[in-house]
């Protein structure tokens, strides 16, 4: 179809309202005051910060007093959830109203950009041809080709005053980078201005160690969290101003979880657990259909805030996306505070590998860790410019941490499974628990049947995709569908007691696909020293000629034999890489057998790929890292 089709065929979505004063195919007057007309919808962005840092929402929070004042004016949404942990991925599930792993969007930083379904637009681009004007500023970051265009206007001086005319509604995206992770970047020197927040002033979460840094750090968080207060109500005054904010819905959340460590780029609460209040003007309450100035437990998800602002707009929501709106003419406020579950992943994030799925219904918390031998606190290079963590790593290595500190440089179950109600910091694994294996079994159960009926695609190594599926991801994940089942039933085996795996983990080792050896050796590798009797099955796939088979099997052997050199099948493995995904795969095991299992190279000389490496390659950070250090 091509774009004038398509516009076409956008425009005969918009809903025939005339009861609301709602015409299909344009209303091009606004009377002022006038609940009949189409609202305005603006979104207020802050970078990198989860729930937990303002006290709207926390106890131990910032204030926040004109967020606080919005909320007075709206709706709270006390459970609202990004999908994902990191910028791009997170920030491709809002435009898109897509699960990335479905679509092929959920690797941060991005090796190739995915070409969207055939049914689905980033969804200003209905809102363009329904007669909005749609404004971005500024940051956009995603990780799909756009078909038809999503903007107006895209940049710093895109701006809702730019509209045609004073009677053209508008969706103005506004993304405040003053929370970003790279504020927490100060040296030791810049520790002698104190904060506005004092330290001794904030609460820390138990698995921080009790440090002068870490206080200072989160107080120094709590002022970049007043400052963001103090932008969102710059905002608010323009739109007064300009005699528009009674006209509109002002959306503010955080982009996603963030940034003290254990949160951007992870999949706990503190990662993904976003606030987000929604201001409804006085001539717009009407379309809300809730009380304003209060709360709801009710879940929503970054995929419904697009088909959310849809509903409100008066366009109807595709069928084809995964989000259903929250807000809107005909959505039953009763219904969305029934709903009770929020779906979550994570996967590369920049140069760190690792695949996880999160389930969360009602208070319980489900992780999947489909390689949870590799601890949280895998080298990245830019989450360690931080000073917090690079003490917290020094800590650990000097043996000053406790336990619960230490979990971040642990390997973790493949299975994890918290009660919030009791543990919202999620350090108290139940999975083992005897009395929780009914609630342990439900929550595995549902969301194998998500992961299968998506299909997540990540079950195929990104390399894999990066060579095969990026020019249509979905349909190559429909054409892969049952392979895809079959490698998750095999990833599935860490799950199982070990006796029980072993012939089956020996079965896929030996077996013609190489993606299920693959997750064999991978499932192996969850299973540590208790597995070493899957060497011998191991050892023949150390000369596949797959890299990342190799690299699978050379790591495996690494966890269960100490006597075991992996680095001769590495740098094989990594002569042999022939993209950047399937190089930082390998480079991400090089420095888990390096840092975490203590194996050195050996060579003095450095590491090399068997392909040139960009300068901006997620491959060169991890060369970075581990050459500046032979």
């Amino acid at each position: 179809m091509d774009r004038s089709s398509r516009i076409v065929a956008s425009l005969t979505r918009l809903t025939v309202c005339l009861a609301c004063g709602w015409i299909t195919l344009g209303i091009t007057s606004r009377p002022a005051g006038a609940e009949s007309s189409r609202p305005n919808i603006v979104w207020i962005m802050s970078e990198d910060n989860s729930k937990h840092y303002l006290r709207h929402f926390d106890d131990d929070g910032a204030p926040a007093p004109h967020i606080e004042s919005m909320a007075q004016h709206g709706i709270t949404f006390d459970r609202a959830f990004s999908n994902a942990p990191v910028c791009s991925v997170a920030r491709t599930t809002l435009i898109t109203c897509c699960y990335g792993p479905r679509i092929g969007t959920q690797y941060h930083r991005r090796s190739k950009l995915a070409q969207l379904p055939t049914d689905v637009e980033m969804f200003p681009a209905y809102l363009r041809a329904a007669g909005y004007f749609t404004t971005n500023n500024a940051k956009e970051d995603y990780n799909a080709q756009r078909r038809d265009e999503p903007w107006d206007q895209s940049g710093r001086n895109a701006s809702w005053k730019n509209r045609p005319n004073a009677q053209t509604p508008f969706f103005h995206v506004q993304t405040f980078t003053d929370s970003h992770e790279s504020r927490l970047h100060f040296s030791k020197s810049d520790m002698q201005k104190p904060n506005q927040t004092a330290s001794d002033a904030v609460r820390l979460q138990p698995y921080f160690p009790d440090t002068d840094l870490f206080r200072y750090t989160r107080a120094r968080y709590h002022d970049r969290m007043m400052i963001i207060d103090d932008l969102v109500g710059g905002v608010l005054e323009e739109l007064k101003t300009a005699g528009e904010l009674e006209n509109t819905f002002v959306f503010y959340f955080g982009d996603h979880g963030g940034v003290l460590p254990r949160s951007k780029g992870y999949a706990y609460e503190s990662g993904l657990h976003v606030p987000l209040v929604v201001r409804v003007g006085e001539n717009v309450q009407s379309l809300a259909g809730r009380a304003i100035g209060t709360r709801t437990d009710g879940f929503v998800e970054f995929v419904d805030f697009g088909a959310t602002v849809l509903a409100l707009a008066g366009v109807n929501v595709p069928d084809s996306i995964d989000g259903k709106p929250f807000l809107g003419p005909g959505v039953d406020a009763a219904a969305v505070d029934r709903r009770d579950e929020a779906f979550g992943y994570a996967d590369r994030f920049d140069e760190k590998y690792e695949m996880v799925r999160t389930l969360r219904i009602g208070d319980w918390k489900y992780m999947r860790c489909f390689e949870g031998y590799l601890p949280d606190g895998l080298q990245n290079n830019y989450r360690y410019k931080q000073l917090a963590f690079t003490q917290w790593r020094q800590l650990h290595q000097a043996g000053k941490l406790n336990d619960v500190q230490s979990q971040f440089f642990a390997a973790k179950p493949a299975e994890l499974l918290f009660d919030l109600s009791q543990d919202p910091h999620e350090i108290q694994n139940l999975a083992a628990s005897p009395e929780h294996q009914t609630k342990l079994a439900e929550m595995r159960s549902r969301l194998m049947q998500r992961l299968t009926s998506m299909p997540d695609l990540s079950l195929m190594p990104e390399a894999v995709l990066y060579e095969q599926a990026m020019d249509a991801p979905v349909p190559f994940g429909q054409e892969h569908r049952s392979e895809i089942a079959s490698l998750l039933d095999t990833a599935n085996l860490a799950l199982q007691p070990f006796d029980k795996a072993q012939p089956l983990l020996e079965q896929r080792m030996a077996g013609d696909n190489p993606w299920q050896a693959y997750w064999a050796l991978t499932a192996a590798s969850q299973f540590g020293k208790t597995a070493a009797s899957l060497a011998d099955a191991a050892r023949p796939l150390l000369n596949s000629d797959q890299p990342l088979v190799q690299t699978r099997a050379a790591e495996f052997l690494a966890i269960v034999d100490d006597g075991f050199n992996p680095w001769p099948t590495l740098r094989d493995a990594l002569a042999s890489a022939d993209n950047d995904p399937e190089a930082s795969s390998i480079l991400n095991t090089a420095v888990y057998v390096r840092d975490f299992l203590n194996r050195q190279d050996g060579s003095d000389a450095k590491l090399r790929v068997g392909y040139k490496v960009g300068k901006s390659d997620q491959a060169q950070r991890r060369l970075d890292y581990l050459n500046d250090q032979l």
